[in-house]
């Protein structure tokens, strides 16, 4: 049974913060409050084109009653990474390489991100960085490449005990994408209910447990 009043706060980046991209439809804020009762609160912090370590500023501006906060962010630094996909390389070591590197460089603003937002104390999910239309020229490179952040994002998450939305799974069809990088009115409607089921106001969705370390 759910609290009778909640306060939701959206931040990252413009898988949240998504209005430019619909055309004049609902954008996410607005779909997530007809998923929630009427005396629950949405707040969006997550502004468009922010990266990870915007979320620590974004955190500073925390309404004092928020009661559930929601974290989507990564695409951006993942995208800072892009070059490396049209750089020649002499092996696929080489190429393991510079993603390894990339892939430190991200953890690293990640694991600082997600220390902050478990220091609030309060419930907390993360999201995965979703894929691309799977119709698009580079669909399978880009998840390929997409992995290796994802890795940082759910290692992150795991090991603070925050809830994981895995947006490669929700936004699963051309449709939920306005563009290669956008989520679409449909794409956003699932996203929103994905976060009332995260914030346990939604049945009937799938919901799985890890286990991310043992009592010693």
């Amino acid at each position: 049974m759910h609290s009778s009043t909640g306060h939701v706060v959206l931040l990252g980046d413009s898988i949240f913060d998504n209005k430019a991209y619909v055309g004049g439809g609902p954008d996410v804020v607005h779909q997530l409050r007809g998923e929630l009762p009427p005396t629950w609160q949405v707040t969006l912090l997550a502004i468009d084109g922010d990266v990870i370590s915007g979320v620590l500023r974004q955190l500073r501006s925390l309404p004092r009653d928020a009661t559930h906060l929601v974290i989507s962010a990564g695409g951006n630094d993942a995208l800072g990474f892009a070059y490396l996909l049209q750089s020649p390389a002499s092996s696929v070591a080489e190429v393991l390489g510079w993603f390894g590197d990339a892939q430190d460089r991200f953890a690293a603003d990640y694991e600082a991100m997600a220390e902050a937002v478990a220091a609030t104390g309060l419930p907390a999910s993360v999201s995965t960085i979703y894929d691309t239309p799977a119709s698009g020229p580079d669909y399978r490179i880009i998840r390929t490449a997409a992995s290796f952040f994802n890795d940082c994002i759910t290692r992150a998450a795991f090991a603070r005990g925050l809830s994981l939305i895995d947006l490669r799974l929700i936004c699963n069809e051309d449709g939920d994408y306005a563009d290669p990088i956008e989520p679409s009115v449909q794409g956003g409607a699932k996203i929103a209910r994905a976060i009332a089921a995260v914030v346990g106001l939604r049945r009937g969705s799938a919901a799985s447990t890890v286990i991310g370390g043992t009592a010693g």
